[in-house]
C-alpha cells in the first residue's frame, strides 16, 4: 500500500503547485521571478491544452478549475486501479 501513498502524494503536490500558480496570477509578480517561472513551467503543459478546448470567457481563465477536477478524477481512477492490482 506504500505505492498508493506515493501516488497520492504526487497528486497532492501537483495540486499545491497548481494552486500556487493560481494565487500568483492574482498578484503583480514579475514574470521573470524564478518561483513564478518554475510554477509556469510545471503547470503550463496541463493548462495549455485545457485552454485550447475551453471557449473564451473574457478575462476569466477557467482552465485551473478544470485541471483540479481532472486531477481529482484521474487520481481516483489511478488509486482504484492500483488498489485492485495490489490485492
Amino acid at each position: 500500500m506504500q505505492i498508493i501513498s506515493v501516488v497520492q502524494f504526487i497528486f497532492e503536490a501537483y495540486s499545491f503547485i497548481l494552486l500556487g500558480r493560481v494565487l500568483l496570477s492574482w498578484l503583480p509578480i514579475d514574470p521573470y521571478n524564478p518561483i513564478a517561472r518554475v510554477l509556469v513551467q510545471l503547470t503550463e503543459p496541463v493548462l495549455a491544452p485545457i485552454r485550447r478546448l475551453l471557449p473564451p470567457a473574457g478575462m476569466m481563465d477557467f482552465s485551473p478549475i478544470v485541471a483540479f477536477i481532472l486531477l481529482i478524477i484521474i487520481e481516483r481512477v489511478v488509486i482504484s486501479m492500483l488498489a485492485s492490482t495490489l490485492r
